[in-house]
């Protein structure tokens, strides 16, 4: 049988149970908070790629501890957001860019740019991974 896309992701068993509690962590918060939590969680597994577990739920509950405390104190959801939902979304996934698959692309590409750089002025920088 296939595994499902959370173990996919996710992999180990206690990362599941922490995927578990942070969609039951969503699902008590107030309305406004778990859709916009709820759509930042979709545009960040889409536009993330995030593919370590770890680091995954690691971004999952910095951003659920987030939501529950703006809930706790009555933030209003533009102050957690600011008027740029994607760009909120894009700076909080950069700080877990060690998970992407795009940072190794990123490496890749500047290893690629500095070999043929090096070609034209005839030095030799390495092999190209």
């Amino acid at each position: 049988m296939a595994p499902s896309w959370i173990e996919q992701v996710t992999g180990s068993f206690e990362d599941k149970k922490r995927y578990r509690q942070y969609k039951a962590r969503t699902k008590q918060l107030p309305g406004n908070y778990r859709t916009a939590i709820e759509a930042l969680d979709r545009y960040l597994m889409y536009f993330g790629s995030i593919t370590k577990g770890d680091i995954l739920m690691e971004m999952l509950d910095d951003l659920i501890d987030l939501f529950e405390q703006s809930a706790a104190v009555g933030t209003p959801i533009r102050e957690i957001v600011g008027e740029d939902p994607v760009e909120f979304a894009e700076t909080f996934l950069a700080n877990y860019s060690e998970g992407q698959w795009i940072k190794k692309e990123r490496e890749r590409l500047a290893r690629a740019i500095e070999r043929a750089a090096a070609e034209d002025t005839g030095k030799e920088e390495g092999p190209l991974r």
